[in-house]
């Protein structure tokens, strides 16, 4: 059996993001995957069964570093403000510093992959999430909500920043550059009106 080589498996990762976010996921063949690489598809079978289990192991393998990242120096016991500020942090810089793979996940999520990819990392993240809410909702820093709800003002205006800084411009076409300032008085906003009123 052939050595499994490291540098042509990332390029192959690679590769297969960049065509998923540019062609999707009906675009997308091995044949087309090797030809960019520059590898025969007998190659690529060396390393994954078919084009599905393909498709799963690079979104497992990113999903975990993905996770790992958002995660990162994140503790449970900050208060509310301190752990939300802390995932915007990761958040926002997994997907500056990973703008492809950050595509790719967005195409996931309209797939069937999605399930068998979320299932990977939801345990970790939603154990450690649901303490870190559960002691806010304690505290009084935050009122219980329906997660979704929870997502749509915690969240959603940190990802509308994200994208309007991947396309270049805002609503109505005016050019954007996120920076520092915008993102924490955005942020600020959020925590105002996710906190209760006395």
């Amino acid at each position: 059996m052939r050595v499994r080589n490291e540098e042509k498996v990332q390029l192959v990762k690679q590769k297969a993001m960049e065509m998923v976010v540019s062609d999707g996921f009906e675009g997308f063949s091995v044949n087309k995957l090797a030809r960019a690489c520059g590898i025969s598809v007998a190659t690529l079978y060396i390393y994954y069964k078919d084009k599905d289990d393909l498709i799963t192991e690079i979104a497992l393998e990113e999903a975990k570093r993905m996770g790992e990242i958002t995660l990162g120096d994140f503790d449970p016991e900050l208060s509310f403000a301190e752990g939300l500020r802390k995932q915007w942090e990761n958040r926002s810089r997994y997907i500056l510093e990973n703008p492809v793979a950050s595509a790719f996940f967005e195409q996931l999520r309209t797939s069937t992959y999605q399930d068998k990819v979320m299932e990977c990392i939801i345990c970790d993240f939603k154990a450690k999430m649901g303490t870190f809410m559960q002691k806010a909702i304690k505290n009084k820093e935050v009122d219980a909500m329906p997660l979704e709800v929870y997502w749509s003002v915690a969240y959603a205006p940190l990802y509308s920043l994200l994208r309007f800084h991947h396309e270049g411009r805002s609503l109505g076409g005016k050019p954007f550059v996120l920076n520092e300032d915008i993102m924490w008085r955005t942020f600020d906003l959020v925590v105002k009106a996710l906190t209760p009123s006395k």
